[in-house]
């Protein structure tokens, strides 16, 4: 496009005939009125023009692409849905039909989607959680491991390892509280994932529960330092293998309120955390006398 053309288009004259010149929204392109000179061609969007859009269908003309692919969706979001108001030949009108109807591993897909998003709604659970979740489980379905197995328990269970390998505190009995199943279907359901990917269980590590536990139960950073300070101790010098994290985590933050005497109750404590009162007070003398914590008289 030459120096007089653009100059041209930006006095809305058409080079050739000195008509009026419009634009083309369509096609972006730019024509004479009069003698139809195509002056440019694919430019700029001119039906975007920086207004704002109120009502649905000026939001509709406003689109230009559709929604973005979710892995969280059933479809991946690439579904076309064909509107059948305006069709009148009868063998579209049977296309649109059947293209209505969903299949059974669609449908797996839809119910397992509801009850992720269900749940992890429940528990807060942060959308790259989600995500991975959903990514295990159609690996699950792919490889066939429903037979036998509730979608549900399937769910909490890819929600739960999803949680693990990102390292977000969230233990099973929470999940399997908020779940549509028993946590015998969820462990199970567990287990076979582990198997079957050929992954190891990450382990929980019981600082990273302390934060929400302090908040949990409105004790100050004091509390939360020190009780970090006793599980990094205990950890550095005794194997954790085996041990609840909960009950660990538990049990340090009983120690340290008996320290800096605070009126922390058992009662309160294993209400938030989730344990028994046995638990609690098992991982209490454990942390005190194997770190030879002495409480101020």
């Amino acid at each position: 496009m030459g120096l007089n053309t653009k100059k041209n288009i930006l006095l809305n004259v058409c080079p050739e005939c000195g008509g009026s010149i419009i634009p083309l929204i369509e096609k972006g392109d730019i024509v004479c009125n009069q003698c139809g000179l195509v002056i440019g061609e694919k430019n700029v969007d001119f039906s975007h023009n920086g207004r704002r859009a109120y009502t649905n269908q000026e939001k509709s003309n406003r689109e230009q692409t559709g929604a973005p692919i979710s892995i969280l969706l059933p479809d991946m979001g690439l579904s076309t849905v064909i509107d059948r108001s305006k069709i009148n030949n009868p063998d579209l009108k049977r296309a649109a039909k059947w293209n209505t109807r969903i299949t059974w591993q669609k449908r797996n897909l839809l119910i397992a989607s509801t009850e992720l998003k269900r749940i992890s709604t429940n528990l807060n659970l942060p959308i790259y959680i989600r995500e991975d979740a959903m990514r295990l489980y159609r690996e699950a379905f792919k490889k066939k491991l429903l037979r036998g197995r509730s979608i549900n328990a399937m769910v909490a269970a890819c929600l739960y390892l999803a949680c693990r390998r990102k390292q977000l505190p969230r233990t099973l009995q929470e999940i399997t509280n908020e779940a549509s199943a028993n946590a015998k279907d969820v462990r199970r359901s567990y287990t076979t994932l582990l198997k079957e990917f050929n992954l190891k269980s990450p382990s929980t590590d019981p600082v990273s529960l302390i934060p929400r536990y302090i908040n949990d139960l409105e004790l100050d950073s004091e509390i939360e330092q020190l009780t970090t300070k006793i599980l990094n101790s205990y950890k550095a010098r005794f194997s954790i293998s085996g041990k609840d994290p909960k009950g660990l985590c538990a049990g340090a933050i009983y120690l340290a309120s008996k320290i800096k005497n605070k009126d922390t109750t058992q009662q309160l404590i294993v209400e938030t955390v989730g344990i028994t009162e046995v638990t609690l007070r098992s991982r209490y003398k454990e942390l005190k006398n194997k770190l030879k914590i002495t409480l101020p008289t």
